[in-house]
C-alpha cells in the first residue's frame, strides 16, 4: 500500500464523516490550559478528527514521554526523531491538569518509546499514583505500549491500578508488515490476555480502511473475544496528510453497527463501533465498566 499510488481513483469523504467545528470558550480554556502546563495531547499531536468536540467538553487525552515515536506505523501521525529524556515532574503536571479540568475520568497515553529499558513502566505508574492522589474519586484509563512483550514491564503498570487498560491491536495481522511494521500481532493479545488475568479492564481497539476486509475484521473480534477483551472500538481510518497510506475504503455506519453486533454475540461486554470511534473517544462512558470490575473504586 503506497500513499503515492495514483492508479486508484479518489475517494470523496463521506456526509458522515464531515466534523462540524465548534468555537467556543470551552474549547479555547482546555487548549490553553494544556500549553499552560506544556503537555502534549494525542488529540493534537494525532490530528483527531474529534479534537474540538472533546476540548470543548472539558476532556484531552494526555499524549506522555514527549512527542516523538521510535517506531513508525504507517497509520499515525505522530514524528518519529530525536527522543526527549523523560520529565519527571510530568506525571504531577498530568494531574494537575486532570484536577483542573474537574475530570471524572483521566486517559493517558504515550509515544513508543523502544529506547527505554522499561519502554517508559515507570513513568506510566508514576502518572498514574499522582492522579491517584490529585484526583481519588476519577477513574484512570490508559493506552499502553507493547513493552516489546516484557512482561515485568507491563506488571509494573498494573501494580499502579489503572482501572482501564487499553493496548490497541490496530489492524488484522496479514497488515502488520505495511501497516504496524515493528509490532507482533500475538505479542499484544498476549498483552492483553495477562491484563484481563490481572484482574484490570482489559481493551483494545482497531481501525478499518485500511485494506482489510469484513472477514479479516470479525477474526480480530473473533480474537480479543477469546482473550476475553472488556471493550473493543472500531473506527474508520482517516489519512492524516498526503505522506500516509490512502484510504482504501470508507466503511458504511451500518457495516460498523454489524461489527457491534458481531463483537457482543461474541461475548464481549462493549464493543463501540462508528465511523469517528478513536480509542478515547467517549473513554468516559465505560467507567461504569471499571466499578463494576473493581468495587472499592
Amino acid at each position: 500500500m503506497s500513499s503515492q499510488d495514483t492508479s486508484k481513483p479518489y475517494l470523496r469523504i463521506p456526509p458522515w464523516l464531515k466534523v462540524k467545528i465548534p468555537c467556543n470558550k470551552t474549547y479555547s480554556a482546555t487548549h490553553d490550559l494544556v500549553q499552560d502546563l506544556n503537555l502534549h495531547t494525542v488529540c493534537q499531536s494525532a490530528k483527531c478528527p474529534n479534537m474540538f468536540e472533546c476540548f470543548s467538553e472539558h476532556t484531552a487525552t494526555f499524549l506522555i514521554m514527549g512527542d516523538t515515536c521510535t517506531r513508525t506505523c504507517a497509520f499515525c501521525n505522530i514524528e518519529s526523531g530525536t527522543l526527549a529524556s523523560l520529565d519527571p515532574t510530568e506525571p504531577n503536571r498530568v494531574a494537575e491538569a486532570s484536577k483542573r479540568l474537574a475530570l471524572k475520568h483521566v486517559v493517558v497515553t504515550s509515544v513508543t518509546r523502544d529506547d527505554l529499558e522499561d519502554g517508559g513502566a515507570a513513568h506510566f505508574a508514576a502518572t498514574i499514583r499522582a492522579i491517584r492522589t490529585q484526583q481519588p474519586d476519577s477513574t484512570i484509563e490508559v493506552l499502553i505500549p507493547d513493552f516489546k512483550g516484557d512482561e515485568d514491564a507491563l506488571n509494573e503498570v498494573i501494580a499502579a491500578s489503572p482501572d482501564i487498560i487499553n493496548h490497541n491491536v490496530e489492524t488484522p495481522p496479514v497488515h502488520y508488515a505495511e501497516i504496524r511494521p515493528q509490532a507482533d500481532y500475538q505479542q499484544s493479545l498476549e498483552l492483553l490476555k495477562r491484563v484481563n488475568q490481572a484482574g484490570c479492564v482489559a481493551k483494545s481497539g482497531l481501525m478499518v480502511g485500511l485494506g482489510e476486509t469484513d472477514d479479516e475484521v470479525r477474526g480480530v473480534i473473533d480474537d480479543l473475544a477469546a482473550i476475553n477483551c472488556d471493550i473493543v472500538t472500531i473506527g474508520q481510518y482517516m489519512r492524516p496528510s498526503m505522506k500516509h497510506p490512502a484510504v482504501e475504503r470508507y466503511v458504511h455506519p451500518d457495516v460498523f453497527e454489524e461489527y457491534a453486533q458481531y463483537g457482543k454475540s461474541k461475548g464481549i461486554p462493549h464493543v463501540f463501533s462508528a465511523p469517528l470511534v478513536r480509542s478515547s473517544y467517549n473513554a468516559a462512558l465505560f467507567a461504569e465498566t471499571c466499578k463494576k470490575r473493581n468495587p472499592s473504586q
